[in-house]
């Protein structure tokens, strides 16, 4: 996993730093708020992917005396720490779209070269978005699947841009700076997300239903179970805890319940790669009795 994130996290700062020189360079010496707006986006995104570093070198530590359950949150952390970065970039930009449109008087139209800044940045950012994603989802990493967000709306800050450019040198002079506002939206919204999902995994939220119902099936699939008496899930970073009780034949011996928990047991890690830990508990069935 951490050979991946330092490959994908290379890649990214590269890119991101030449676009934020190509659109620095075509935001100052074509006069366009918007493309200045997602230089710094973009430059931001090398101070992100720094930040999802750190949290995976971190989160992927092994369990020690003092976090005997791993350092797994610690991804989550980082990604916390991404989207309050995210925040204070959206929250800076749109400021700057609306004191443009308030206080600016003699507006100059931008210059044609920041719309082919805006059109390389789509290309870029995009494809950026799926390579990371794609790692993200493979490697189960939280942090990097923020660090993929970043990207698109990095990509979608840009057709805000492009939009917004297009619309000045077209005669709308003040879409330029709304454009700013428009990419301003984009990024909050991301921020929050991202804040939101991490806080999810940080409160023992459960998994997801259809992660549930796969542990049910797999319990299920052993003929030796005889029923579900009790299921939770707990999400611990990327990662996931699952406690389950599960009903046997009262007749059969101490170790042959064993050796049937522990098959369960051994199924849903195997099985369900995000499942770092499950406990199974077993119990004697008992409705077909009078006990």
């Amino acid at each position: 996993m951490e050979k991946q994130v330092w490959r994908v996290s290379f890649i990214t700062i590269i890119a991101n730093l030449f676009l934020t020189f190509i659109k620095l360079f075509a935001g100052f010496f074509s006069h366009s708020n918007a493309m200045i707006s997602d230089a710094v986006h973009s430059l931001s995104d090398v101070l992100s992917t720094v930040v999802v570093i750190i949290g995976v070198k971190m989160a992927s530590k092994e369990a020690d005396e003092d976090h005997p359950y791993g350092h797994e949150r610690l991804e989550c952390v980082a990604a916390l720490i991404l989207s309050i970065m995210l925040l204070i970039t959206g929250i800076g930009i749109g400021i700057i779209g609306i004191k443009s449109i308030i206080f600016g008087k003699n507006i100059i139209v931008p210059g044609g070269i920041a719309l082919f800044a805006a059109i390389l940045s789509i290309i870029v950012k995009e494809a950026m978005y799926w390579y990371t994603r794609g790692v993200a989802i493979r490697v189960n990493s939280g942090a990097l699947l923020a660090d993929a967000w970043h990207h698109r709306s990095d990509s979608l800050s840009s057709i805000g841009s492009f939009i917004g450019i297009l619309g000045a040198r077209l005669g709308f002079i003040y879409l330029d700076s709304m454009a700013s506002i428009i990419i301003c939206i984009f990024i909050i919204k991301v921020a929050l997300d991202i804040f939101i999902d991490s806080i999810e995994k940080m409160v023992d939220k459960a998994c997801d239903v259809e992660v549930i119902n796969k542990i049910k099936d797999i319990v299920n699939s052993n003929s030796k179970v005889i029923e579900i008496d009790h299921l939770r899930t707990r999400k611990f970073g990327g990662m996931a805890y699952v406690d389950i009780d599960i009903s046997v034949d009262r007749k059969l011996t101490i170790e042959e319940a064993h050796k049937i928990s522990h098959k369960v047991h051994i199924d849903i890690e195997k099985k369900i790669e995000s499942v770092k830990h499950c406990r199974v508990h077993v119990n004697p069935y008992l409705k077909d009795t009078n006990e």
